[in-house]
């Protein structure tokens, strides 16, 4: 028993060096996803290098005569700063509620703060038309640093119309170099100077209503059927198709790099040199072990990219670590059913070609639930969620949306779905290892599902 032991511990050490050795791997697995990772990095620090502060001259045309001092109020840099700041802080109350100002305030900006452009505004006469400042609008300047736009402000956009229930609207006048976040910072102080400018009109105190209006999202506290108290979970929206997505990465890349080793050894004779050291059964096995190796690693640099990711933003806290324990379990649940599955049509086919048509359904039964991950993990409870969560080889996609969702299932049905996934992989690895034991040495026609089935009864 130690020898066969021993001989399955080599054939599966030699079939994960040569997978994580390979150039394909190490630019698939490794390479691609640093790189993505260094350009995320990157990104806030090239946005922050802009070069000369724009600066802006706003000329205004005020037919309300009340909007010049409130707008050069809301332009001023303090003032656009706050702006962000708060749309900030409402971005992430939207994707972790509940978490406290002083969380918020440590958070790092994903999108750096840009260098504000600097704002002048000039009154013009009520009088003056637009078409006589178009010319202002798009005459070069001598300082490339300057832009221009122009702001006409009608009498009702302050005060209504009398017999009319809506205010009126502004016109922005800018030439096409104008840049876009300047452009923003205009409207947004358009935006907020208005209405400061409406609630004095009717006695109103913009401050109190402010202060009013203003409520913060409390986090919602989830309580289990068992009467445990939960913290909400943040991106629960996003959490089960991202699950779903590392589950299904890894069982592909390590169950397609199984097949397609199992091919090409049967193409090549290597396999007759292998079968004379080892026995079939012993050659399955350690090929299967060295490739869950390999998916076990791509699944370890992808989740610790995504927990560095997380540290950046500071926004681990928002990620139950049960979940990475679960990701595993369920992981070497679903590699052990289609990894089996995807070995057994390396065994039978002798070139990739003829593999394509095998693979249909395997490939069926893993992207549907896939697919549906996100489905599921708004609709945890449902019916079909819950019957779905015993029947392999789906049930570890159905049961990771489940955990990774707002409604996690009780603890009985997640050890329900890890003993229906037990036995899934009993009998996949046992279709598989009569499969391989026949097929290894076939060749010529490849089979059909139908011979496939023959060979397992005839094992």
């Amino acid at each position: 028993m130690s020898g066969t032991f021993h001989r399955i511990r080599l054939v599966a050490a030699r079939e994960f060096l040569v997978t994580v050795s390979s150039k394909g791997f190490l630019f698939g697995v490794l390479i691609m996803p640093i790189v993505g990772f260094a350009v995320v990095s990157l990104i806030p620090k090239i946005m922050a290098q802009r070069g000369a502060q724009i600066n802006v001259e706003v000329a205004l045309i005020d037919q309300s005569t009340v909007m010049a001092a409130p707008l050069q109020s809301e332009l001023t840099s303090t003032a656009i700063l706050a702006r962000r700041a708060a749309g900030r802080r409402a971005a992430v109350e939207q994707a972790a509620p509940g978490m406290s100002t002083a969380d918020t305030a440590k958070m790092p900006n994903p999108v750096p703060e840009q260098m504000v452009p600097g704002f002048s505004v000039t009154v013009l006469e009520a009088g003056t038309s637009v078409d006589s400042q178009k010319a202002w609008l798009t005459a070069p300047g001598a300082d490339k640093s300057v832009r221009r736009a122009l702001v006409l402000v009608p009498p009702d956009a302050a005060t209504r119309a009398s017999g009319k229930p809506d205010y009126g609207s502004y016109d922005l006048y800018a030439p096409r170099n104008l840049p876009e976040d300047a452009e923003a910072a205009l409207h947004e102080a358009m935006r907020q100077a208005l209405t400061v400018v409406r609630l004095r009109a009717d006695g109103l105190d913009p401050q109190l209503v402010q202060a009013a209006t203003r409520i913060a999202r409390p986090r919602t506290v989830l309580v289990s059927p068992d009467g445990r108290q939960q913290g909400a979970q943040g991106l629960n929206r996003a959490l089960p198709f991202i699950m779903g997505i590392l589950l299904f990465m890894g069982v592909m890349i390590g169950g397609q790099s199984l097949m397609t080793s199992t091919i090409e050894e049967k193409s090549s004779r290597v396999v007759e040199v292998l079968l004379a050291a080892v026995s079939p059964l012993e050659l399955m096995w350690g090929k299967l072990l060295g490739q869950l190796g390999v998916g076990l690693v791509s699944m370890t640099i992808y989740v610790g990219l995504g927990v560095l990711a997380l540290l950046q933003f500071a926004l681990f806290g928002l990620l139950d670590p049960m979940l990475i324990v679960y990701l595993i379990v369920f992981f070497l649940l679903a590699y052990l059913v289609f990894g089996a599955l995807m070995q057994a049509i390396g065994a039978a086919v002798s070139q990739m070609a003829d593999a394509q048509s095998l693979m249909g359904p395997i490939m069926i039964l893993m992207i549907v639930p896939y697919v549906l991950t996100p489905i599921i993990g708004r609709a945890p409870d449902s019916a079909i969620a819950v019957v779905t969560s015993f029947i392999p080889p789906i049930n570890s996609f159905v049961m990771l949306a489940r955990l990774a969702s707002s409604s996690p299932p009780p603890v009985w049905q997640v050890l329900l779905s890890i003993l229906a996934g037990l036995a899934g992989a009993f009998l996949a690895v046992w279709f598989a290892s009569k499969v391989f034991r026949i097929g290894l040495l076939m060749h010529g026609k490849p089979p059909s599902f139908g011979t496939l089935i023959k060979w397992a009864r005839m094992g």
